[in-house]
């Protein structure tokens, strides 16, 4: 079977792309900026292309004005093993309080994030329609995700 191209996300950041790429890169094993390149003279002026790496996965960030914001319509996933990780990304990356709810977050460059555990695809594949409820309803209640409660969550009432 032929791979097709392969594909990496690319984010449109007002000046700050290559800050927004150091920090992500500071935070996450296995990443690191692959290249830069400035293209002057183009209708946002000067642009500053990054290519980096976070845990391997290729990304392109790309200075090029305030004419395009970052949403939540677009997020990246980190899915972690323990509490421990979810709380250290959680700490490191959200800086918008009022953003936060049900594991998202946003970081101080705009881009949404979802800090969820890895089990968390296994939890709510549960058959059980009940387990499936509560666990939803213990995410709605949530801003930062807590394992052990959503794994009680899906257990039901001991």
């Amino acid at each position: 079977m032929k791979l097709g191209p392969r594909i990496h996300p690319h984010l449109w950041f007002d000046r700050e792309a290559r800050e927004a790429a150091e920090f992500y890169c500071s935070l996450f094993p296995n990443s690191r900026i692959v290249r830069t390149l400035k293209l002057p003279d183009t209708p946002s002026g000067e642009v500053e292309i990054v290519d980096f790496e976070l845990s391997g996965q290729p990304f392109q960030a790309m200075s090029a004005g305030p004419m395009f914001k970052l949403n939540e319509a677009i997020s990246l996933v980190v899915g972690c093993e323990t509490q421990d990780e979810i709380d250290y990304y959680w700490n490191a990356l959200s800086a918008v309080p009022e953003a936060e709810a049900c594991g998202w977050l946003k970081d101080r460059f705009g881009l949404s994030w979802q800090i969820v555990p890895a089990a968390l695809d296994d939890i709510m594949h549960n058959s059980d329609p009940a387990a499936l409820g509560r666990v939803t309803q213990a995410i709605l209640q949530m801003k930062k995700l807590d394992l052990a409660a959503l794994l009680a969550a899906e257990a039901g009432p001991a």
